[in-house]
């Protein structure tokens, strides 16, 4: 596995679905935590957990994992200033930076090693949902990461790539469209054993 970083964005606040989708559990599991533990099996040099809405009940969640907590004041601005936020705590040279959310419970160790294998210094690899849907899970260059800098409010990584040189290359995993957001699509995911009933 190539040395690299990890990013888990748990900072947002839920607020079409009304409660904290990081605190869902998978097998008893929060699945803010499961998340975590499928970066930390990648050997991440360093994970980064950015935390923002409910940020006592998630740190809690994850206590006794090798992790770093950032706290994401700004965190109702959207997904930029957790990305930011995030890639500040990494300080220097980060290397590669494998970024992911909470919300999608069919996220697998086998997708995330595979971004990593595709992955090198000059290219980024993202994930591909269908002919449209595209996002995280993504691993980023040490080339595109200062340009996280560039992105504002809730836009997502997209920009990163919509006037730039560089394209990105795609690993497609139609299962990853399917995340949390409404109490329908959480109550899709328990229908489906997913996730945990309440």
């Amino acid at each position: 596995m190539r040395p690299h970083s990890a990013l888990l964005l748990a900072a947002g606040g839920s607020t079409r679905l009304g409660q904290p989708k990081q605190l869902l559990t998978v097998n008893g599991v929060p699945l803010v935590r499961h998340t975590a533990e499928l970066l930390l099996t990648t050997g991440a040099e360093r994970l980064i957990v950015v935390t923002g809405g409910a940020a006592a009940e998630i740190s809690q969640a994850l206590v006794g994992l090798d992790i770093i907590l950032a706290q994401n004041n700004e965190w109702e601005t959207g997904m930029a200033s957790s990305l930011q936020c995030g890639y500040r705590a990494l300080g220097t040279d980060p290397g590669l930076l494998l970024i992911t959310g909470t919300d999608q419970p069919r996220l697998k160790c086998e997708h995330l090693s595979t971004l990593l294998k595709l992955g090198d210094n000059h290219a980024d690899v993202v994930t591909a949902y269908g002919e449209e849907g595209r996002g995280i899970p993504v691993l980023l260059s040490p080339i595109t990461q200062p340009r996280l800098a560039d992105l504002r409010g809730d836009t997502g990584l997209r920009q990163l790539w919509k006037n730039g040189a560089t394209k990105p290359a795609f690993l497609h995993a139609p299962e990853l469209g399917f995340d949390i957001d409404t109490p329908e699509e959480l109550d899709a995911a328990i229908r489906a054993g997913w996730i945990d009933p309440a």
